[in-house]
C-alpha cells in the first residue's frame, strides 16, 4: 500500500524526497516530481497548472449538471475538428447518439462503432468527446449508447442497456464489423459486456477497446494510491477498501461480469489498451491487459509518458490527436476481417 503526502499549497513546499516504510508495508513518501519534458509543450503546461488538493464535495446533482456542461462545451471543440453529424436516436428502448462521418458516402457504410461513454457510471463525461473523431477518422457510424446510471440504476443495468442495443445493431451488421469501445467507466463498461455476451452465446464484436478502464472490483491497483483524476494535482483520499458500492450496488465484487479479471476471455477479439502515466487506473489498464495476454487474446497496449486519466478528452493536446489516430488505425484495421 502506498500513501503519497499531499502538500496543499504551501509557501515553501518540499524540497528534496523523503520515504518511511511503516510495520504494515505502508509507504509514506514525499516526491518531487518535474513536468517532464518529454511531453508535448501544451501537456506540459496543462501538468503545470496549480491546483488545490482541498476536497470539494460535490451532490449528484452538481456532479451531472456541470458535466453535461463541459461535455457538451467539449465537443463542440472537438467537432470544430472532427466534423460529424449527431441525431438522437432510440435503440431497443436505449438513447443513444448517432455520429455520422459527413462524407457524402461513408467509407465503410457495413461498419460500426458502440461508444460506451465514461464518467464514474453516475454521469456522462464522454458521449461527445469520445464518439465525435472516431467517427470523423474512422469514415464509421459511432453509436453512443446512453446507458442507465448508478445510483439510481446500478449493476447490470448499464450491461442490459449495451446488450439490448448490440443484439438490435446484430440485425443490419454482421458481428465482424462492430467494434465496442469505452473510456474509463465505458472502458470497464466494455470488458463487462463482452463476457456477458459471451454468457449469453451471442457471436462476439470485431474489435473492443479498453481505453483507461480496469477488470476487478474486489482489488484497488498501486496507481489509485497515487493518482487523482489530474493526476499528481488535486484532491486524492487516503486508500481505503474498494468503493463504488453506487455501481456495484449488492452484487459481489469478484462477478465474472462485473469483474472480467475473474471470467473465462478465451476468444475474445483484438482488443487495444490505452493508458497515460498518471493515470488513476494505470494499474487496472495494465493488470486486465495482461490476463488478456495470457487468455491468448491479441491485447495491444499503449501507454502515454506523464499524462493523466483519460487526457485525450482535452482535444487540444497533440498527444490526444496521436491516440485518436492509434484507436481509428486500430478499428479500421481490424473490424470486417
Amino acid at each position: 500500500m502506498l500513501l503519497i503526502s499531499a502538500v496543499a499549497q504551501q509557501a515553501t513546499p518540499p524540497q528534496t524526497d523523503s520515504s518511511y516504510i511503516d510495520a504494515q508495508g505502508t509507504a509514506h513518501v514525499t516526491r518531487v516530481v518535474p513536468v517532464p519534458r518529454t511531453i508535448s509543450p501544451e501537456a506540459q503546461a496543462r501538468l503545470a497548472r496549480p491546483a488545490s488538493d482541498a476536497a470539494v464535495p460535490q451532490t449528484l446533482e452538481q456532479r451531472r449538471t456541470g458535466t453535461d456542461k463541459w461535455q457538451v462545451g467539449a465537443g463542440e471543440k472537438s467537432r470544430a475538428i472532427y466534423p460529424v453529424t449527431i441525431e438522437i436516436r432510440t435503440i431497443a428502448g436505449v438513447p443513444v447518439r448517432v455520429v455520422d462521418p459527413i462524407d457524402a458516402t461513408p467509407l465503410h457504410p457495413d461498419r460500426v462503432l458502440i461508444n460506451l461513454h465514461g464518467g464514474g457510471f453516475n454521469s456522462d463525461s464522454g458521449s461527445f468527446t469520445e464518439s465525435i473523431p472516431i467517427a470523423n477518422l474512422t469514415h464509421t457510424r459511432v453509436i453512443a449508447v446512453l446507458y442507465r446510471l448508478a445510483p439510481e440504476h446500478p449493476f447490470p443495468a448499464a450491461v442490459d442497456d449495451v446488450v439490448a442495443v448490440y443484439r438490435e445493431v446484430l440485425k443490419t451488421y454482421k458481428p465482424a464489423n462492430v467494434g465496442i469501445y469505452g473510456t474509463s467507466a465505458g472502458a470497464i463498461l466494455t470488458g463487462e459486456v463482452a463476457v456477458k455476451f459471451k454468457q449469453l452465446g451471442l457471436p462476439l464484436p470485431g474489435a473492443l477497446g479498453i481505453f483507461s478502464g480496469m477488470g476487478d472490483f474486489s482489488l484497488q491497483g498501486d496507481s489509485f494510491a497515487m493518482y487523482a483524476l489530474n493526476g499528481l494535482s488535486g484532491h486524492l483520499d487516503i486508500p481505503g477498501p474498494p468503493r463504488d458500492t453506487e455501481y456495484v450496488g449488492t452484487t459481489n465484487p469478484k462477478d465474472p461480469v462485473l469483474s472480467p479479471m475473474y471470467a473465462d476471455v478465451h476468444g475474445f477479439p483484438p482488443t487495444l489498451f490505452i493508458t497515460s502515466g498518471r493515470d488513476l487506473l494505470l494499474s487496472g489498464s495494465t493488470t486486465m491487459h495482461r490476463a488478456f495476454l495470457r487468455a491468448g487474446v491479441d491485447a495491444r497496449l499503449i501507454e502515454f509518458e506523464g499524462l493523466p486519466h483519460a487526457f485525450w478528452n482535452d482535444v487540444s493536446l497533440p498527444e490526444s490527436k496521436e491516440a485518436y489516430g492509434y484507436m481509428a488505425e486500430f478499428f479500421s484495421k481490424e473490424l470486417g476481417r
